[in-house]
């Protein structure tokens, strides 16, 4: 996120919170009790993006792990582009071999 992203999400909070204030006024609740409303619809709203903050960390979706893989398999897909047919080949058998030493043999 850039500084300016930042700075246009935080003045967006600021003004919506003055609209919210605002309009429970215009509904009929006095200012003290309109400034409270505010204030927990504000504080739940950042326990809520908080949340959904940790839920992206825990399950990796973040966007630096994001762009790692995407290099991690660039890079492999590049190596895989510059290798001979016979290193192919090669480890194509390395492959198989492999595979077949993991596979449970059956009696």
């Amino acid at each position: 996120m850039r500084r300016i992203d930042a700075l246009g999400i935080s003045l967006g909070v600021f003004v919506a919170a003055g609209l919210i204030y605002v309009i429970l006024q215009v509904l009929g609740i006095d200012s003290i009790n309109a400034g409270i409303w505010t204030q927990t619809l504000l504080v739940i709203g950042l326990i809520g993006w908080s949340l959904t903050y940790l839920l992206r960390v825990s399950s990796k979706n973040m966007t630096y792990n994001q762009q790692l893989k995407d290099y991690e398999e660039a890079v492999i897909q590049k190596r895989f582009e510059e290798m001979s047919p016979e290193d192919l080949t090669k480890l194509q058998q390395e492959i198989e071999q492999e595979k077949e030493s993991q596979t449970p043999k059956q009696s």
